[in-house]
């Protein structure tokens, strides 16, 4: 723990985590200081709409997590963001959001202990659902349009999405 001096540490729960219960943890000691929770609470139709709003954008941080998982980026991130958001309000979130660091972080320990062969597989399958996924997006018609190339078997195989 940092001991440097005017910068609140907070209480620990013994995992190093910040105990929000006792309002010393970043945002939720901000919100705490200015009474800006208690005063929605205070007001039943406030805390309702509060809460949808967290709801509503938690979930849409969370399914646009989803849909980035397979690809380059930050895929989990934006998953543990939505829980992260939804868990300010939502209890069901909170433990949602520790069952699935935990997962993820077992299942990233599993993969560095695995051979190279094993993590080249992993890598290969990531790489051919991106790949799979811009086909059948329209993106190699399109960029190839781009420069002139015009192959019919670049194109989507959805109809919708062809040129």
């Amino acid at each position: 723990m940092s001991t440097t001096p005017g910068v609140n540490q907070g209480n620990q729960d013994g995992k190093g985590m910040l105990d929000p219960s006792d309002g010393d943890d970043l945002l939720g000691g901000l919100a705490g200081k200015l009474g800006f929770r208690e005063r929605l609470r205070r007001n039943p139709g406030l805390n309702i709409a509060y809460r949808v709003g967290v709801g509503v954008v938690g979930g849409a941080v969370l399914v646009l997590g989803f849909f980035a998982i397979p690809y380059p980026g930050p895929g989990w991130l934006i998953v543990f963001a939505g829980l992260a958001i939804l868990a300010t309000e939502f209890a069901w979130a909170e433990r949602v959001l520790r069952f699935a660091k935990g997962k993820y972080d077992r299942w990233v320990a599993w993969l560095r202990r695995q051979h190279l062969a094993v993590r080249l597989l992993v890598m290969g399958l990531t790489c051919l659902v991106v790949l799979t996924t811009i086909y059948m997006l329209n993106v190699f018609s399109l960029v190839g349009g781009w420069f002139g190339i015009h192959w019919e078997w670049l194109k989507s195989p959805l109809p919708f999405l062809r040129s």
